[in-house]
């Protein structure tokens, strides 16, 4: 098991679980049974008094009815004989008859007899109590027990009718037996409840560590691993309880994460793969381009020449003009595949983008497509200049144009927007172009900026890649969005950037002065 350790190096045992669990039963069986034991220790220590008490109780209506009896009949020499015998009992410390005013008179040891009875004695009589514990010189802790004999018709023959208190009997039934007692039933009680907790506390513990602690501590082993990178761990759960749903779940959560990692490893090969294959034919493609250029050059001066030589009404002219037408779409071609391979270096300033659309737009309504389309401007004025390269920028609005024209071949309206945003990363120029096309269907859409991806029976498949990378490079984004039926928008995100904010890295090849 890997033990909890803290911060600073050392052993740190409450920030365990477990042990802070473990020290919260034990504390709580301490005070439970600890309660439970002072509570049947008091009531064993009052049932013992009491018992003490009862004994004394009795021994004290023996004593008085042995004593009335013998001076009823006149024998009071016998009142001294009955509390000598008495007073040989051994639970007895003391039995005697004292004066109100606190002379003994009779007296299980005749040495008392004549003399003051102890202050303890006679402070309960004084205080009208029945009976009290106090300490006895020699004998210890006992209890006393005092009743005022007073003068009742058996005792008008020698005490005359006049009601008064002949004496007081008095007698002290020792503690010692009861404190004994009470001291051993303290001891088991304690011993017990020593025993019973050291039990329990053992018991709990290990439930604890082994249901809980040691799957715990195996599962956060095994969680390091698997945050190691290590995804082959796998766990076996013993039983059903919470901890064993948990390990269940984390050996499924581990099984589909290892499932994932090996498809996104092998989706990540093909992918390699792929990019290395493009890359290979990128630089082929990039390499025949060149090499188709310069011919292409030469065969349209050729053509051209000979297409001079053809009088207007020639039939050979018209072909002449489609070869021409041909040429001009292959070298179009070669063009977009060496600038998307490798564009040309930025040269950034600020410009005005309503003022770039405005011309965009002029260029694209010289388009044979451009009749028939309405053409909205929705330009919000006193827009912030943007920091781009103006001739990139136009190429990209151009493209996006003219693919909304193309899109409208029957007519409809052509709308750009462009308006301020303040957003939590910046402010920015929002360009909207949208057509009232057909749309685009929405399974190829995510397909859009791939490279050589096209619709169009006589397109490059670049037109659309280059505009990403050109927006890309100047730190803005482009989606589009479209429903069937109802046309398409392009969404260009330009970053509004002042003088302070400016990264010369974002166009190292032609850094600018202000």
């Amino acid at each position: 098991m890997t033990p909890p350790w803290s911060s600073a190096g050392g052993w740190a045992p409450f920030t365990s679980l477990t042990t802070r669990v473990i020290v919260i039963f034990i504390s709580l069986l301490i005070f439970g049974i600890g309660s439970f034991t002072y509570l049947s220790l008091r009531w064993e220590h009052t049932h013992l008094l009491n018992t003490a008490r009862e004994g004394s109780q009795l021994l004290l209506n023996t004593i008085e009815r042995s004593i009335f009896n013998s001076m009823g009949s006149g024998n009071t020499e016998d009142v001294q004989t009955i509390l000598q015998m008495v007073g040989r009992t051994h639970k007895l410390v003391g039995v005697r008859i004292f004066h109100p005013q606190g002379i003994v008179l009779k007296s299980a040891d005749p040495h008392e007899v004549g003399k003051p009875v102890s202050a303890s004695d006679y402070d309960l009589f004084i205080n009208n109590k029945k009976e009290g514990v106090y300490d006895v010189p020699g004998s210890g802790q006992v209890l006393g027990m005092i009743r005022p004999i007073y003068n009742q018709e058996e005792c008008h023959t020698c005490h005359g009718h006049r009601p008064h208190i002949l004496g007081v009997l008095d007698i002290n039934y020792s503690l010692a037996e009861t404190k004994e007692k009470i001291l051993k039933t303290t001891q088991i009680f304690v011993l017990s409840t020593i025993i019973i907790i050291v039990f329990l506390s053992v018991a709990i513990s290990i439930l604890m560590i082994r249901l809980v602690r040691r799957p715990l501590n195996a599962l956060a082993e095994n969680m390091a691993r698997v945050e190691g990178g290590d995804l082959s761990v796998r766990m076996e759960a013993d039983r059903m309880d919470e901890v064993g749903r948990l390990i269940v779940s984390f050996d499924s959560m581990v099984k589909k994460l290892d499932r994932a990692k090996k498809e996104i490893e092998l989706i990540h090969f093909e992918q390699m793969e792929r990019a290395d294959r493009l890359a290979s034919m990128g630089e082929m493609a990039a390499g025949l381009a060149h090499e188709i250029k310069n011919p292409l050059t030469g065969i349209a001066a050729a053509i051209t020449i000979i297409g001079e030589d053809f009088d207007q009404g020639d039939p050979r002219k018209p072909i002449v003009h489609e070869v021409l037408e041909q040429i001009k779409r292959l070298d179009k071609t070669v063009n977009d595949l060496l600038y998307f391979g490798k564009p040309a270096p930025p040269e950034p300033t600020y410009a005005d983008v309503n003022e770039i659309l405005k011309k965009t737009l002029w260029f694209a309504a010289q388009h044979r497509g451009g009749k028939n389309i309405e053409k909205v401007l929705e330009l919000q004025e006193q827009l912030p200049p943007v920091y781009v390269d103006p001739k990139q920028i136009q190429q990209v609005f151009l493209n996006l144009t003219l693919n909304a024209v193309q899109a409208m071949p029957a007519g409809g309206t052509l709308t750009i927007r462009t308006n301020r945003m303040v957003r939590d990363d910046g402010v920015w120029i929002r360009i909207g172009i949208a057509d009232s096309g057909p749309g685009i269907p929405r399974q190829i859409l995510d397909k859009l900026f791939t490279p050589f991806f096209t619709t169009k029976a006589q397109g490059t498949g670049l037109g659309l890649a280059i505009c990403h990378k050109l927006i890309t490079q100047h730190r803005g984004t482009i989606s589009v969005r479209s429903e069937d039926a109802t046309g398409t928008e392009f969404v260009i995100f330009l970053p509004v950037i002042s003088p302070n904010a400016l990264d010369t890295s974002l166009f190292p090849a032609h850094p600018v002065s202000f």
